[in-house]
């Protein structure tokens, strides 16, 4: 059985229909999705519409679809500080996103464990110990280690930093960053999502790269009216950092 699993989607729906595209022409039965639906993007409302719509898809919360739903001034004060753009872009999604919206990311889980075929799978955002802890290609084994110390499962499926990479630790846990649909940080800049091959209890993984009209996203991105739009619609052209500030 063939499973897509995708993370941070940040309200890119000219991202999101091409991924989709592809994990149907894949043959692909299941969606998994690790979070970070609407922040900092396009179209963040739509977006979160859609997903809701999809009955089948498997979803756990990100970091950053907490801050939306639990927003407040301190939150506002600390991103704003960290990464002005992003939060001033906090600040206005949190005036177009629908209150249902938000309390559907408010509901989401913040991590799931999937058993298919035998395997079992573990959906996190950031790491099994923190939504936004990160996992890097060319980490050291031994911090993988650490960071996925006493997990029960076969595969740590995360997301967060939006680029990809794997891993196999000593004790035969596979942990994968599917990298990101919406914002993704790889030089060309395309949307990346993870086909997992489960059967027999065994499984095998893909990352797949996806072109899309990226043009058209980074242009929705900067008619959004606030200060440092402009910046995030940058990185949907030519990524330097997911922040838009550093």
């Amino acid at each position: 059985m063939k499973i897509a699993v995708i993370s941070d989607i940040h309200g890119n729906m000219q991202a999101l229909e091409a991924v989709l595209a592809d994990i149907k022409n894949q043959g692909c039965q299941k969606i998994l999705c690790l979070g970070d639906l609407a922040l900092a993007g396009p179209e963040p409302d739509r977006v979160i519409d859609f997903i809701k719509s999809q009955e089948d898809w498997i979803i756990i919360q990100g970091n950053t679809d907490k801050m939306i739903a639990d927003f407040n001034e301190e939150i506002l004060k600390i991103v704003k500080e960290a990464f002005p753009a992003m939060g001033n872009s906090l600040e206005n999604d949190v005036q177009i996103i629908s209150t249902d919206n938000k309390q559907f990311l408010k509901n989401l889980p913040e991590n799931k464990k999937y058993n298919l075929n035998g395997v079992k799978i573990l959906m996190v955002h950031g790491s099994p110990r923190r939504n936004n802890e990160d996992i890097m290609p060319d980490m050291p084994i031994s911090k993988i280690e650490e960071i996925t110390q006493g997990v029960d499962s076969d595969v740590v499926f995360c997301g967060h930093t939006h680029i990809p990479c794997g891993y196999q630790t000593g004790s035969k846990l596979t942990v994968v960053n599917v990298g990101s649909v919406g914002r993704p940080m790889t030089p060309d800049a395309k949307p990346c999502y993870v086909i997992a091959n489960v059967e027999n209890g065994g499984f095998s993984i893909e990352h797949r790269f996806v072109d899309y009209d990226r043009e058209k996203a980074a242009k929705l991105m900067s008619e959004r009216d606030f200060d440092g739009a402009g910046a995030i619609a940058g990185l949907l052209i030519k990524p330097s950092s997911r922040h838009g500030n550093d």
